[in-house]
């Protein structure tokens, strides 16, 4: 896929990583942003119509977590983040503050492209469908990507938009882990499963309240959409 004529944002407090990940990013025809604070990055974001964004999570002003979680509060911009941690709950913690992925330094910059790729592919919008749950309680607009919960909108990210739409369109039926990996995050993907059961998490605090329950766990099979 090609990211020609894509805006990105890069935000990295060490210069040398910046400038390399622009070169690639700009040979590719995209138009290149960069921030090396936490402050910074959060003014762009808000200024400037964003198609994803790269985030380090260690920045000398607000740590990367927290400029995520700004970020998502006006924001559903796909979002990669750059992290030299490597425990597992780290990366959950990450995932929570609302990033669709994670890269662990250090990296390949083609590694990086692929991964941008990836997560561009499974952003782009199907056929308009609007899908309504619960006498109304739940609206879903596939194209729009675009979900009211009780009358209000709610705020998923775009790989969280994806693994719903994906079991809402087929109600009822199991999704692994490992299935949800391939249909979602790509074949290329290659962190670990858990990453879908902290998307997962989050999609169920966002839409699941007063006793609704839209997904629920399989023991030792996976997912699925309950939704009437």
């Amino acid at each position: 896929m090609s990211l020609k004529y894509k805006s990105i944002l890069v935000v990295d407090d060490e210069e040398n990583i910046v400038e390399v990940i622009k070169a690639y990013l700009e040979k590719e025809g995209c138009k290149v942003y960069t921030a090396h604070e936490g402050r910074r990055a959060l003014a762009i974001a808000k200024n400037e119509n964003i198609d994803f964004i790269i985030l380090d999570l260690m920045l000398p002003d607000i740590m990367g977590e927290e400029v995520c979680k700004e970020i998502r509060s006006f924001s559903d911009v796909p979002i990669l983040m750059l992290t030299a941690k490597i425990n597992e709950a780290d990366k959950i913690y990450g995932l929570d503050s609302g990033a669709d992925d994670y890269l662990i330094k250090p990296f390949s910059p083609k590694e990086l492209m692929a991964r941008l790729r990836a997560i561009f592919r499974r952003t782009i919008n199907t056929n308009e469908t609007n899908i309504s749950h619960n006498y109304g309680d739940l609206l879903i607009n596939i194209e729009k990507m675009e979900v009211i919960k009780a009358g209000k909108a709610v705020e998923l990210t775009s790989t969280e938009f994806k693994i719903l739409a994906l079991l809402v369109n087929n109600k009822g039926r199991i999704f692994s882990r490992e299935e949800l990996i391939t249909k979602v995050l790509g074949y290329d993907y290659e962190g670990y499963d858990r990453t879908i059961d902290t998307h997962i998490k989050n999609i169920r605090q966002k839409i699941e309240s007063n006793g609704t329950k839209y997904i629920t766990t399989v023991y030792g099979a996976g997912y699925k959409f309950l939704g009437e």
